[in-house]
């Protein structure tokens, strides 16, 4: 599905990602654990299109994503949930889940998109009427990841999906998202901390500075604690 190959990617003249390579197939929930600043954001930036590696390869179902833009790798069926949610305050929530429906037609009807997206998301589905800017921090986390899913991905990138809710909230969009990987796209979730990777997760990449520094499964992370400071001192 998505494959990254010694992906170097600068930001002016500041080298971020370094020779950074990762993937995800269809069906896995794939975790890219690592510090603020350590290049996860990056990472799923340029997989949008928002940056351009300087070197390296990206592919999305073996066809090079390098340079094409950002609304046509939407088309192809990447949904993205950022860490700021991204929700537009001046629609309603039902209002900005049927506007991923508008920017990706095709496939499944945008009411059975929006209504699975409801199934998901139960708590939205009251609130469908009212106002982006009306919503706690992580009813816009979830109607984010809603908005995201109404696009019928087969990639879903979620930046930081559990930053900053509380521990009830969180379990709630913890199931969730176990809830979208059993519909079985391919899902990217960026984390800081190694607390938050869901136990489900098939693969999980720790970068640090740029750079994987870790690959492999969760429980093979837990037995690395010279990684501890990087993953939160999870392990």
């Amino acid at each position: 599905m998505l494959v990254l190959r010694d992906v170097d990617v600068y930001i002016e003249a500041s080298h971020i990602l370094r020779t950074l390579s990762l993937e995800a197939a269809a069906g896995e929930l794939v975790c890219l654990v690592g510090r603020n600043g350590a290049g996860k954001t990056t990472t799923l930036r340029t997989v949008m299109g928002y940056l351009r590696p300087a070197a390296g390869t990206l592919t999305l179902d073996g066809t090079s994503i390098i340079g094409v833009p950002t609304h046509a790798i939407v088309a192809r069926g990447v949904g993205y949930a950022p860490e700021e949610s991204g929700v537009f305050g001046d629609l309603t929530v039902g209002e900005n889940i049927e506007l991923a429906t508008w920017t990706r037609p095709g496939g499944r009807t945008g009411a059975e998109r929006v209504a699975r997206a409801y199934d998901i998301f139960p708590c939205l589905r009251g609130l469908s009427t009212r106002g982006g800017l009306q919503l706690s921090g992580g009813e816009r986390k979830m109607l984010s990841i809603a908005r995201a899913l109404a696009l019928d991905p087969s990639l879903l990138l979620l930046d930081e999906p559990f930053e900053g809710l509380a521990p009830a909230v969180a379990i709630q969009l913890a199931e969730a998202i176990a809830a979208i990987a059993r519909l079985g796209p391919a899902i990217v979730l960026a984390e800081s901390n190694m607390h938050h990777v869901p136990p489900y997760a098939t693969r999980v990449y720790v970068i640090e500075r740029g750079e994987i520094v870790f690959s492999g499964a969760p429980d093979a992370l837990r037995t690395r604690p010279d990684l501890a400071r990087i993953v939160g001192q999870a392990v």
